[in-house]
């Protein structure tokens, strides 16, 4: 069986990710960061500029890991 990997087309239906500490939308451009869940590797964080420079509190969706 032959894998295909298929580009993102413009009207693909793409939605951009959210804050995980504060659920504010991540606009390209901005500040932000992403990473692995520190405890399980299965989930993106995204934080931004604001919830970093705060320290605010994140929780992994999938796990329950709570990180500064």
């Amino acid at each position: 069986m032959v894998s295909v990997a298929r580009k993102i087309d413009m009207y693909d239906n793409v939605k951009p990710p959210r804050c995980t500490s504060c659920g504010r939308l991540i606009e390209p451009g901005s500040i932000a960061v992403s990473f692995p869940c520190p405890s399980c590797g299965e989930v993106t964080i995204w934080r931004c500029a604001k919830c970093r420079r705060q320290g605010s509190p994140y929780t992994c969706p999938n796990c329950g890991f709570t990180g500064p």
